[in-house]
């Protein structure tokens, strides 16, 4: 009787030890993700990562990187030797942009909506311009800003941004822009 006590005593106790660490590990924060993004600071797609720099919350500051491509202008000049005439032409090219930048997510603890707030850099691979008006001042760098509602499970899975991504053309114009992005975070 008391062998077999033991036996059903120890059972129960292994059974909430296993059941306590099977739930701790369900509670893990998700503070990484990995998104594909149109528009925004990718210009026009872009597959990045998004680490908060505190892993144990998916609020508070943290980092984005990523690679894309866009489409923009290119100023090609060259010389007709035998008219003696230069010509100036601004055709498109397709490049690639990597946007790299700093964030913050607002929200309540362990809530699955937060909003992030951010800016960076978009280093583009071709000295090009946006925008039509930018035909001037083509450059290789671009900045942005990030306000993006944010739909994130606490415990990871799917993920889902939209928001508006304001662009600091290559002449210095603000330029507003839109972006949405779905994704995993794990």
């Amino acid at each position: 009787m008391k062998k077999s006590l033991s036996v059903i005593i120890a059972m129960v106790g292994l059974t909430l030890t296993l059941d306590l660490s099977l739930s701790a590990q369900d509670e893990k924060i998700a503070g990484k993700l990995v998104y594909s993004e149109l528009g925004g600071p990718g210009v026009i797609m872009s597959a990045n990562f998004d680490s908060r720099f505190t892993s144990s919350t998916q609020l508070g500051f943290g980092y984005r990187l990523g690679v894309g491509f866009g489409i923009g202008r290119v100023k090609t000049t060259w010389v007709d030797n035998q008219w003696d005439y230069t010509y100036v032409e601004s055709l498109r090219r397709s490049y690639y942009t990597f946007p790299a930048g700093l964030n913050y997510i607002f929200g309540k603890p362990y809530s699955d909506h937060t909003f992030e707030v951010g800016a960076g850099v978009t280093f583009l691979t071709q000295k090009v311009s946006l925008y039509y008006y930018d035909v001037k001042k083509p450059g290789n760098l671009i900045g942005f800003f990030t306000f993006m509602y944010r739909y994130m499970p606490v415990n990871g899975g799917f993920l889902f941004r939209i928001g508006c991504t304001p662009i600091i053309g290559t002449s210095g114009d603000l330029c507003p822009m839109v972006a949405v992005g779905f994704g995993y975070a794990f």
